[in-house]
Formats: structure tokens, C-alpha cells, sequence
């Protein structure tokens, strides 16, 4: 993998919306948290506009990701929101200037259209981080976005998470790579669908039904996307629902058999994904996953 380059004091960070609608009012408090990191912003036309369901039409969506992937001002593009609407653009992107210079590309969720594509294509790491709803004044000093300060800025730190009753130990090394589990199972069979194999797998999501939730980790299974894993990270899987007649599995014991037969080491419970404490995780670099009966500890 490609690793982007460090960010520097003054370099510049794009904001853009290529997604859902985001408030520009939401933007505040990011561009002032970024400034006093030192950097400048530059905010999208897509960021305050709305279009329906999304932040602009398709076309001025895919403009505005496409103006900061070329722009050689920006060195790393923030996501303003996930949402949906990046599986309508991505073939129609251009990523010449970006394969050129790559820079990091910073967000989650419908944001794992970009990671994944980028990884399965050009094989350049990109960053799964909070984004600009994450910064408010009581996040200032919180420690998942000071992780993403120093990570941006070339200090990848480690993790150590209490273990969990579902975990498998053991050791895995390997590039870490994966996002959303509802998109990744969207992507599968695409030209879009990166490559998992000796890879340690990372998989979140929000608001699914259960029985929804088995179907997509049936999807990527048959994909070969679970198939020789160096190791799987779970998530925060966060407000998932029930139907009337209940599924019978809860949503660790529905990953946990479909990795079953598996012998590679499972964390479960990892703080990243849609939840209040979101670490970022720099995707396509190598890791280091030791998990055993007291913790599990990640490091780059």
C-alpha cells in the first residue's frame, strides 16, 4: 500500500459532502477544531446545499469530490457525512491526479464506497475517521479525535480494549482493511470490492435488522471476503432492531457463526464505527492484532 503523506502545519483540508446533505452549521466547530491544528479549510460546494435525499445532484457531487482529489492545495479530504450516494458517482471519478499524488481521504460509513474502491484499485491507504458531526465543544479534548489529529499528522497510535466474551485469541498481522458492513456487501462483485485475503478484516454498522445484518455477512462470505482472513476486527454495531418474531442470534452470535469454521483470531466490540467514540483506523497499512483472555491490543 501507498501511504499518503504526513499533513504539515498550514497544509490545507477540503471538506466535502459527496453523499448526504449536511448542514452547513454543522461544519463550525470542525473548521475551528482543523484551524487550531493548524491547518486551513476549504469548504465544498456540497457542504449546506441539499438535494432531496442528497447534498447536491449527482453531477455537482461528483464535481466537488472530483475539484479536491485534483486540487494540489489539498492535502486530505474530509467527509462531511456519510448517508448514501457514492455507489451513484465512483465510476465516474477520475482518479488520475490522485494516483499521481495521493492524499488522505477521511470519513466512514457511505465513505467506504471511496476506501474500498481505492483499496481494490489503486492501493493507497485511506483513513476510516470521524467526520464533521463528530467535532462539538465536548469532543475538543476527547481521545478518537485527538487519534485522528496525531494520525493525520503521521503518528499512528496503538490500541489496547478490554477483552470481550466472544473473542478468539491469538495473533494476526496484516493489512487492515474493510469499513461498513451494509457497503461492503453492496460492493461485492464489483469492480469496487477490494481484496481481503491475508488481510485482517474490519466490519461495523448501524440500525440494521438482525436478520438483515446475517444476510449481508452471508453476502460477503460467499464473496470469499471472510475466506482466509488474517483476522477480523468487529465494530460498534450500534442500535440494531429485531422483527416482531424474534431472529434467536444477537448480533456477535450471528458473526461469530458465520466465522466459526475459521481459525484466525476474531476482536469484537473495537470503539469505531457509528457511535460516540469513534477511533480512526488508517486502512491498507499493516497491524499487529494480539488478543487474549484480559485484552485485545492493536498496533501499527
Amino acid at each position: 500500500m501507498i501511504i499518503p503523506p504526513a499533513l504539515q502545519p498550514g497544509d490545507e483540508i477540503g471538506i466535502t459532502c459527496p453523499s448526504g446533505y449536511l448542514p452547513l452549521d454543522r461544519t463550525t466547530q470542525a473548521c475551528q477544531i482543523l484551524g487550531e491544528w493548524g491547518y486551513t479549510v476549504q469548504l465544498g460546494a456540497t457542504v449546506g446545499s441539499e438535494h432531496f435525499y442528497f447534498s447536491e445532484t449527482d453531477e455537482r457531487r461528483k464535481h466537488d469530490l472530483q475539484a479536491m482529489l485534483d486540487d494540489p492545495n489539498i492535502k486530505a479530504i474530509l467527509m462531511g457525512r456519510g448517508g448514501y450516494g457514492l455507489s451513484r458517482i465512483i465510476d465516474q471519478i477520475d482518479f488520475s491526479a490522485f494516483r499521481r499524488s495521493p492524499k488522505w481521504v477521511c470519513g466512514f460509513s457511505d465513505i467506504t464506497v471511496l476506501h474500498s474502491h481505492i483499496h481494490a484499485t489503486m492501493g493507497i491507504a485511506t483513513m476510516h475517521s470521524p467526520m464533521c458531526n463528530a467535532f462539538t465543544a465536548d469532543t475538543l479534548q476527547a481521545e478518537h479525535i485527538l487519534f485522528l489529529k496525531e494520525m493525520l499528522s503521521g503518528h499512528f497510535g496503538d490500541y489496547t480494549i478490554p477483552a470481550h466474551p466472544c473473542n478468539r485469541k491469538g495473533l494476526a498481522k496484516g493489512a487492515v482493511v474493510g469499513g461498513n458492513l451494509a457497503i461492503l456487501a453492496h460492493l461485492s462483485g464489483s469492480v469496487s470490492q477490494m481484496d481481503t485475503r491475508g488481510k485482517i478484516l474490519f466490519i461495523e454498522d448501524v440500525g440494521e435488522y438482525l436478520y438483515n445484518a446475517d444476510r449481508m455477512l452471508f453476502n460477503i462470505k460467499r464473496a470469499g471476503m471472510l475466506d482466509n482472513l488474517a483476522g477480523l476486527i468487529c465494530g460498534s454495531f450500534t442500535d440494531m432492531q429485531d422483527t416482531e418474531r424474534p431472529f434467536g442470534q444477537d448480533i456477535y452470535e450471528i458473526i461469530y457463526d458465520k466465522v466459526r469454521e475459521y481459525r484466525y483470531p476474531v476482536c469484537f466490540d473495537f470503539p469505531a464505527g457509528h457511535s460516540d467514540i469513534n477511533y480512526p483506523i488508517v486502512l491498507g497499512t499493516d497491524i499487529e492484532m494480539r488478543i487474549s483472555d484480559t485484552e485485545s491490543f492493536v498496533k501499527y
